[in-house]
């Protein structure tokens, strides 16, 4: 009962904000609509089971008018019941994907947001594979949310109508045993409830089992997905290395996890269709058998048996929603916990970054440079890896940073950059000045050419002669005349293309700090001095600095800055300045 009001509790706060939201209006009156549709053919039910007694005693009676009258009443019901049906399946859709589309806009707005994403993988991101989170796991709860629901809604609506026809019926045909009557008051009531009570006990202990199941078949199934999608991004440099064969028994040691778990499904909803089927075929004979005694004894006529039964089904489903919809249920659970997994993924990747001690990076009136005031830069779990005391780059300073493989080079430029909060101390720049972080590897979405080397402005923002000129400038002039093109640049250019693409969006949207970390590493000394030369001369008033290894760098930077070992037993690294080389 505790993880059922758990579970209860934690859908109602995934879906009230949906209700509560900008959308709301719509959302309500599409739910109202829905409800009210299925309210209307749980009464056309009531009022079926009504005209079973009248159509079967028609039978029995031989009554032809009264036949063909039933009939067109019939008819009339069931043209009623199919325009609910259709339109109630219609409004469903249509809530679910304005609902699904509100969820998909708000989580990805926390996902993409201030790099929040970037510091959920940090920390670990215990919510694995957000895309299908928001790709299949949105669409899959709000689905199973409306469906569920409203069968819950159904059942105890329809409950409440039979229970009281057929606590009347119980009266009008009293149990027969043996040749006697005995008075029980809503016998049939009671039998329909021992018996649904039998069936969800024994449902629920044979298949419960399958709620930590299917949410490992999930995780497993987007698990190999993800890996055979980093296969295709990386298939250059696995076809180098002739890395095919250990490729393929990594994916197929993933997908064996895959069909094992499956396996694991298949015996446990083996048990619980043995089950199922087992009771839902007993429950179309087991009303029968309860009133046959009384119809035989001809206390009541062929149309009170059939509306006896009819009722006697109708309470029995209701409160057998539990057995027939377990599957789902099961399933929903899954997706209400992977969806938990993720918010809280999400609040822990916001939290890092405003939970002191964090790394502040702080815009000020007034300021002239940027600058760093005690400064430890530390890895998620804590362990200190950078330490900078004082330091000011001024406007137009261009910047070396030096220091041996893995002293945190790269951690120190995400921290001026804003994305790395771990840590503490601060940086403080110019109110309203832009600071660009250049990685080795840049990174283009997939669309035109145009569109990619304008990233993150939008698609058409930049003028396509500007975008050209900048190509030109860059050394790529072969790639002007495919700036419609759509691909995906970061596999089909090379590393060092892609560098020269990345010099190419800082000369189109150029920033007052540019920070360069080896993000012209893949070209020749040549190419990599005449692209500084470029940035010398059309970012004349911003501050550039670079992390770099080659001695050729030092003419293009004024000062130089080297991180070396401070004190190994805290593992921190201290800046300090040199002069830059001759």
């Amino acid at each position: 009962m505790q993880n059922f009001l758990s579970t209860i509790a934690t859908i109602w706060r995934l879906s009230l904000p949906y209700f509560r939201s900008e959308d709301r209006w719509p959302a309500r009156i599409l739910l109202a609509a829905v409800v009210a549709l299925e309210l209307s053919g749980v009464a056309i039910h009531v009022i079926l089971n009504q005209w079973y007694n009248r159509f079967y005693n028609t039978l029995q009676d031989r009554d032809w008018n009264a036949f063909v009258s039933a009939i067109l009443f019939f008819c009339v019901l069931v043209a009623i019941y199919t325009v609910l049906v259709v339109y109630q399946v219609y409004l469903n859709q249509w809530l679910q994907i304005r609902w699904r589309r509100w969820m998909t806009q708000n989580y990805l707005r926390h996902w993409l947001s201030a790099a929040n994403h970037y510091r959920m993988q940090l920390l670990g991101d215990a919510a694995d594979n957000p895309d299908q989170r928001i790709a299949e796991d949105m669409q899959l709860f709000v689905q199973f949310t409306l469906s569920i629901s409203i069968g819950i809604l159904n059942s105890i609506v329809t409950l409440c109508s039979f229970i009281v026809i057929l606590w009347t019926l119980s009266a009008r045909a009293p149990l027969h045993l043996f040749g006697s009557s005995v008075n029980i008051p809503g016998y049939l009531v009671w039998a329909a409830l021992i018996y649904a009570a039998i069936g969800t006990t024994l449902t629920h202990l044979i298949g419960r089992k399958l709620i930590p199941l299917n949410f490992q078949q999930q995780r497993l199934e987007a698990d190999f997905r993800f890996n055979l999608v980093r296969t295709r991004e990386n298939s250059e440099q696995i076809a180098a290395l002739g890395g095919e064969p250990a490729e393929r028994e990594g994916h197929l040691n993933r997908f064996g996890l895959v069909v094992g778990n499956w396996f694991a499904l298949m015996q446990r909803q083996k048990l619980l269709s043995f089950f199922t089927q087992s009771y839902s075929q007993a429950s179309v004979i087991f009303p029968y058998i309860v009133v046959s005694p009384t119809y035989f004894s001809g206390a009541v006529q062929l149309g009170g048996l059939m509306q006896t039964a009819s009722a006697f089904n109708s309470v029995q489903s209701a409160l057998s929603y539990f057995i027939t919809s377990y599957r789902s249920i099961a399933e929903w659970r899954a997706v209400v916990q992977r969806l938990t997994g993720f918010q809280e993924a999400l609040a822990a990747g916001r939290a890092a970054a405003l939970t002191p001690p964090v790394i502040e990076v702080v815009p000020r009136e007034g300021e002239a440079a940027l600058t760093i005031d005690h400064l430890k830069v530390r890895l998620p779990k804590g362990k200190l890896i950078v330490g900078v005391e004082n330091l000011a780059l001024r406007a137009g300073e261009h910047v070396l940073v030096t220091g041996p493989s893995g002293a945190g080079k790269s951690t120190l430029f995400r921290a001026l950059g804003g994305i790395w909060p771990f840590g503490s101390g601060r940086v403080t720049v110019p109110k309203d000045a832009k600071v660009m972080l250049l990685p080795q590897r840049p990174y283009f979405p997939v669309g035109t050419l145009a569109a990619a080397v304008s990233f993150p402005a939008k698609a058409g923002a930049l003028d396509n002669a500007r975008i050209a000129e900048a190509l030109v400038a860059v050394g790529l002039p072969d790639l002007v005349g495919r700036l419609g093109e759509e691909a995906h640049w970061n596999r089909m250019l090379s590393l060092g293309e892609q560098q020269r693409l990345g010099i190419a969006h800082v000369l189109l949207q150029p920033p007052d700090y540019l920070l360069l970390d080896e993000a012209t590493a893949s070209l020749d000394e040549a190419a990599e001095a005449a692209l500084y030369r470029l940035l010398q001369e059309r970012l004349k008033g911003a501050t550039i600095i670079s992390i770099g290894h080659r001695s050729t760098l030092g003419a293009f930077h004024g000062r130089r800055i080297a991180l070396m070992a401070a004190d190994e037993f805290h593992q921190a690294r201290e800046v300090t300045l040199v002069p830059a080389a001759e």
